[in-house]
């Protein structure tokens, strides 16, 4: 029986897999951002025994790697802070540690699904960050730099994309929108932004658009307000050796957030865009129903959340052709996330934990 941990740092993974007595079952192995698809086949049968690990585990400040390990019909665990040793200010603990975690008390681990996402079973913390962020988004709205959609008399509407780039999909992502010459956003993540240059100067080149998407998609409210400052820093400095710039949005990963670290970003810094329309094709539900559930919830000055990197992004790809169809029907103008900041900014966020 087989435990495996990954561990994320600024470089990408390091995977450490064990058996039931503690030993190693292969060497330490060492992955960059854009080989997690060959990491998660290579987990699939990472010993001698040829046999998938019992459980993978990642950590609460690593939100990549789960969807397309889930997909792949692994079995996935996420270790929160109070059962771990204590995380260093940039990267996660161990491989080492979260793979004896699971080996020793597997119980006190959260087993992931594809349709709950990384952050299955943190409600209760999501929708209290989200509550008690109430006083913080109010100053950030006033400085004009909170916003969930644009203004409702304008038929302006954004597409946005996140978790990327990805080295396939992104690709397919870009062919479609510039089939219909339509422009989109894409929120990147730090890791990808390191070990994709050419992908994110593809998508300007392609005249879109950038946000923050921090660097390891953690779920915030783990976060002190120093790591959090450093999520974003490292990615925009990634965005700057790849571009020459840094992105004037943020958005946090699961929308999750907290008035510890949203008061990072009152000093200066990004607007923080979240979305009113979850396209849900992150749960991967089928092409059909992801465009069914963009097109029957859009409207004037919606900000549409879509994917096109942390997971299998197949449906997603085969449902944005209708989309943009459908939304060009109606005659609305696809445009920047930025350039819906002057919205109306007053209401809460949707209940999704992805992005």
């Amino acid at each position: 029986m087989l435990y495996a941990g990954i561990a994320w740092s600024a470089d990408g993974y390091e995977v450490e897999v064990i058996d039931a007595e503690g030993n190693r079952a292969t060497a330490p192995t060492r992955w960059d951002a854009e080989r997690v698809p060959e990491m998660t086949t290579w987990l699939e049968a990472p010993g001698p025994a040829s046999e998938p690990p019992r459980a993978v585990v990642v950590e609460s400040t690593n939100g990549l790697v789960d969807g397309l390990l889930t997909a792949a019909g692994l079995t996935v665990y996420r270790a929160d802070p109070w059962v771990l040793p204590e995380r260093p200010d940039f990267g996660s603990v161990p491989a080492r540690a979260l793979a004896e975690r699971a080996r020793t008390d597997l119980a006190s681990l959260a087993p992931l699904t594809a349709e709950g996402g990384g952050q299955t079973g943190r409600d209760d913390d999501y929708h209290g960050g989200i509550e008690r962020s109430a006083g913080r988004e109010a100053e950030l709205a006033r400085e004009g730099r909170w916003f969930r959609h644009g203004p409702r008399d304008r038929d302006e509407i954004a597409l946005t994309f996140d978790d990327g780039p990805d080295p396939v999909f992104t690709r397919q992502v870009l062919d479609i929108l510039a089939r219909y010459e339509v422009r989109a956003t894409f929120f990147c993540v730090g890791l990808h932004v390191h070990a994709l240059p050419d992908e994110v100067r593809r998508i300007v080149d392609a005249g879109h658009d950038l946000g923050n998407h921090t660097w390891s998609h953690p779920f915030l409210p783990d976060l002190t307000p120093r790591q959090f400052r450093l999520q974003l820093e490292r990615t925009d400095e990634a965005f700057m050796r790849a571009v020459g710039r840094v992105p004037a949005v943020f958005r946090p990963p699961y929308g999750a957030r907290t008035p510890e670290v949203l008061g990072e970003l009152l000093p200066g810094g990004p607007a923080l865009a979240l979305w009113d329309v979850d396209s849900w094709d992150w749960a991967r539900p089928g092409p059909e129903e992801i465009a069914r559930t963009v097109l029957d919830h859009t409207r004037q000055g919606s900000l549409i959340l879509m994917h096109d990197g942390g997971g299998d992004r197949r449906q997603s790809v085969a449902a944005l052709p209708a989309v943009i169809e459908g939304l060009l029907e109606r005659n609305l103008r696809f445009v920047a996330a930025e350039a819906l900041r002057g919205g109306a900014r007053t209401e809460g966020a949707g209940a999704s934990h992805e992005g």
